[in-house]
């Protein structure tokens, strides 16, 4: 029998989930990588005086080998990430080319953490946090402050530590659902359906976290200041990297190519990935629907860089994508649940996690139709007014426009930083965490009859939405 998983071995904390124990690093104490601390600290001021890509082509290039520890390295990857995708994006054009003095470290701190070289969920929150008062808890956002931040705003921060706080108040869930697995082979069910219980109650806190988000992050600046620096390379032709990026390591240019990587994205939260597997929800590349029949549904199989979701797991740190892999061999409690079906409160148990995971992704969506949908479109509406030499490029959110052949804008679905089109993917994984109910009356609530006479009349209706009257059919929070 393949034995339940310990996190310690993962590199993950039974106390903090995903995050470290000890808080990280806020610099790196040898003085030897001043350099990198200067520009990361000075990072603001460097891109609104247009220095910063000449400050960071002039730096020496540093070597790795100083690093000492685990939480020296994510420092320095965090730090590299912030300086690479500043160089990227922070001009009135993107960068193509970024060079020695970031490529080199950056990757050889890439290749220690089993990561891309690119600004990762890990490096922008797990990595990126400190505690106000250190003889406090940092578990609540009331004791929670970020180290870096491209730009400098509160808004910033916020929208990272909003994150920071899902992962904390989250951690305490991986043991206990470690300890339903050990239960269910033990056949006590008592104690699963006590963890089930503990863990729909802090899904429901953790969605009521995530909807803190509107406090103190404006949509405005989220939009047009922050979410061009989480871009990453990859479908980002549009904004001016029809090829990607090339990390320059100083050697022949003409062995040197150019790469594709996926920006930062909340897809990379291994937490939420690990509700999935001890859930039982898959999911399908977007797009792909449900089979009916389940020898269809066997004979059809995908690869993993098919799905987003699962391609996430590459941008994770190694440790962390390892533990969800063995997390997912010993995953029995959906089948546990199956089999004792008539256990009624093992079974409402079960599907109340669903449904308060079903609900924290629909605030998701809600967030995005507020921070992005509805952004773009007001974009679309401001930009023909603006003379052309007031008019700023918005980096990413100008890939989320095509051309027709006549010079005008088609419809294209919004692409989110880590690549892959925002609302269809958001809604098809909420629909995909619903489909794993046990009871039917449960798995026909959370699908929401779609096509239904109900769902009919809804789609004609006009309601009062987080920002103002819309209609459903507009995209509108109501409708999802």
């Amino acid at each position: 029998m393949i034995p339940i998983p310990k996190p310690e071995d993962y590199g993950v904390s039974s106390q903090n989930g995903f995050l470290p124990t000890d808080a990280p690093l806020e610099r790196l104490p040898d003085s030897y990588y001043e350099p990198w601390e200067f520009v990361v600290k000075n990072l603001q001021g460097l891109i609104l005086s247009k220095r910063l890509r000449q400050t960071v082509e002039d730096l020496p290039v540093l070597s790795t080998d100083r690093l000492d520890g685990e939480a020296q390295w994510h420092r320095a990857y965090s730090t590299l990430a912030f300086i690479a995708h500043a160089y990227i994006w922070g001009g009135d054009k993107p960068a193509a080319r970024i060079p020695p003095p970031v490529t080199i470290p950056f990757m050889a701190t890439c290749e220690h953490l089993e990561l891309p070289p690119v600004a990762t969920y890990a490096g922008l929150v797990l990595w990126n946090w400190k505690p106000i008062f250190q003889d406090e808890s940092a578990d609540t956002l009331a004791n929670l402050d970020m180290i870096d931040s491209f730009t400098g705003s509160l808004d910033e921060k916020w929208f990272y530590l909003i994150s920071v706080a899902v992962e904390s108040r989250g951690g305490a869930i991986i043991p206990l659902m470690l300890q339903a697995m050990e239960a269910i082979r033990e056949n006590d069910r008592a104690t699963v359906t006590a963890c089930l219980q503990s863990f729909a109650e802090r899904l429901d806190e953790l969605g009521s976290t995530l909807s803190r988000m509107y406090e103190n992050c404006d949509p405005h600046v989220f939009y047009n200041r922050l979410r061009p620096y989480l871009a990453g390379s990859k479908n980002m032709a549009d904004a001016g990297l029809p090829n990607g990026v090339i990390f320059d390591n100083g050697g022949s240019i003409n062995k040197q190519r150019y790469v594709q990587f996926s920006g930062g994205s909340n897809a990379q939260s291994s937490i939420i990935q690990f509700f999935d597997i001890v859930l039982g929800v898959q999911h399908r590349p977007t797009g792909v629907k449900k089979e009916t029949s389940a020898e269809t549904a066997e004979k059809k199989s995908f690869k993993p860089d098919e799905n987003f979701i699962y391609d996430m797991r590459k941008y994770m740190p190694g440790p962390h994508a390892r533990f969800l892999e063995q997390v997912s061999r010993v995953a029995n409690i959906r089948s546990f649940v199956q089999a004792n079906s008539h256990d009624r409160s093992l079974s409402i148990a079960f599907d109340a996690c669903l449904a308060m995971l079903s609900k924290f992704r629909d605030t998701h969506i809600q967030m995005v139709s507020r921070y992005i949908i509805i952004k773009s479109r007001e974009a679309k509406k401001e930009e023909p007014a603006k003379p052309d030499n007031e008019k700023k490029s918005t980096k990413i959110n100008l890939a989320n426009r095509t051309k027709s052949p006549n010079g005008t804008d088609e419809k294209k679905d919004l692409t989110g930083t880590g690549g892959t089109s925002l609302i269809p993917f958001l809604r098809q994984a909420r629909d995909e965490t619903g489909e794993k109910a046990v009871d039917v009356w449960t798995r026909n609530l959370l699908g929401k009859k779609r096509g239904s006479a109900v769902e009919k009349r809804r789609e004609s209706i006009t309601a009062q939405g987080l920002a103002g009257v819309w209609q459903v059919e507009d995209g509108g929070l109501c409708y999802w």
